[in-house]
């Protein structure tokens, strides 16, 4: 597939990219190298392999959300850049 210069332009355009005549170039250079590669790819064989969703059969391994108590409180609170009664003190974030 051959792309034209205002296609190129048509979609830097979309992309709120402003071109100079050095970059259309080497964009059009750049875009028919992608798009050759996705046609080679597009025409791989694919006849007979089954479907792979990942490289092994791990997935959403998620720990139990459990409660634990930290006994220690002056050791927790001892990096505390501020601390204000027994707590971290941090930056107000909502006016």
């Amino acid at each position: 597939m051959k792309v034209s210069k205002e296609e190129l332009l048509h979609i830097a355009n979309l992309a709120s990219l402003n071109l100079t005549e050095d970059q259309i170039d080497t964009y059009l250079l750049h875009l028919q190298d992608i798009l050759n590669f996705a046609n080679i790819v597009s025409k791989a064989p694919v006849e007979g392999l089954t479907e792979t969703i990942g490289a092994n059969d791990n997935y959403n391994v998620f720990r139990k959300d459990e409660v634990k108590t930290f006994e220690n409180q002056k050791a927790l609170l001892e990096n505390a850049p501020e601390k204000e009664r027994n707590m971290f003190k941090i930056p107000k974030v909502i006016q």
